[in-house]
């Protein structure tokens, strides 16, 4: 089965460490995030697996080089230009004839891949996206009122989203609805372009683990974690 991880990012917001090390190339504990997502790929499955890049791609390729060290078959596509989140997909087009797993590089989660494959096989869509529920608690009370009276008062109520997790399952027909020729093109076009067309597209909660590394906090909070949830091979 295949895989496609997105290692394209500049990682700005995760300098001065990206000025040296590609950010999927940061360690976490003893391994680097891109190697944590291919060994949980690799255990559901998923052993031919194509890592999209840009920045600093010679480092990526020099690193797991065909991808036998980890026991998968690894190859290295590189954008000329920025592609976006989505874009990179259209140079793999020829060699992805079958449904694959699409993921950001910079997550690290205890997702069961197996699972999520095959929900999306069962469904009528050409993309299933993951969703994972989030809960941020408001720092002022919310104040009901009837005009100028107050009627009730809800004390630092908890905000609520269902956010895009950065891992998707497409099937080789949703490429009708990216451009013609590589260009600049996100994620959330392609599902803006699908809805609009109305095609299904189908959402897979993610109760599992889950975190992005976008900020220093970020890497520094998978420092932590690395141990309890991913040094085992969970």
């Amino acid at each position: 089965m295949k895989a496609v991880i997105l290692a394209g990012g500049l990682g700005s917001r995760l300098r001065p460490f990206t000025a040296v090390i590609p950010k999927p190339l940061l360690p976490i504990g003893e391994k680097s995030v891109l190697e944590v997502q291919i060994t949980r790929l690799k255990k559901h499955g998923f052993d031919e697996i194509f890592l999209a890049t840009n920045y600093k791609s010679e480092y990526i390729e020099g690193f797991f080089g065909d991808g036998s060290r980890l026991g998968v078959k690894l190859a290295i596509s590189k954008e000329e230009i920025p592609l976006g989140t989505a874009g990179p997909l259209l140079l793999l087009k020829d060699k992805l004839k079958e449904p694959f797993i699409v993921m950001n590089g910079d997550i690290l989660s205890l997702i069961n891949f197996s699972k999520l494959y095959e929900f999306a096989l069962k469904q009528e869509s050409l993309l299933t996206i993951t969703v994972k529920k989030e809960i941020t608690p408001f720092a002022f009370g919310n104040i009901f009122f009837d005009g100028d009276k107050v009627t009730g008062i809800q004390e630092k109520p908890d905000i609520v989203m269902y956010i895009l997790a950065g891992i998707y399952v497409m099937k080789p027909e949703i490429f009708e609805f990216f451009p013609k020729e590589p260009v600049y093109f996100g994620m959330d076009t392609l599902i803006f372009n699908m809805l609009n067309n109305n095609s299904l597209v189908t959402k897979y909660d993610l109760n599992e683990y889950w975190l992005d590394i976008g900020r220093l906090n970020d890497f520094e909070k998978a420092q932590e974690i690395y141990r309890e949830h991913f040094n085992e091979g969970k």
